[in-house]
């Protein structure tokens, strides 16, 4: 089994288009983000800040809920669902 995670469309142009990419054998999404970068190089210098923490413009859900201020260590299982959503940031 794996987990799927759904990319915004803002990151999409490095995972080749696809909105829905799968990850396996990982057990937090810190886990998941190294594979992702494995998969599709690049995609962690978009996801973190200067100072190696997730970017505050990012939101996770998984299953639904959002695992926030701890996304990093959020643990995983085989079937989760997981998005990466953007916040809004605007006038």
């Amino acid at each position: 089994m794996s987990i799927k995670v759904k990319i915004p469309p803002i990151l999409q142009e490095i995972t080749s288009g696809k909105d829905i990419v799968e990850v396996s054998g990982v057990s937090s999404f810190k886990d998941a983000l190294e594979q992702l970068e494995s998969q599709y190089p690049g995609i962690k210098m978009q996801l973190y800040d200067k100072h190696g923490k997730l970017s505050s413009i990012y939101e996770i859900y998984i299953n639904g809920q959002s695992v926030y201020p701890n996304e990093l260590s959020a643990p995983l299982s085989d079937g989760d669902e997981v998005a990466i959503g953007m916040l809004y940031i605007g006038g």
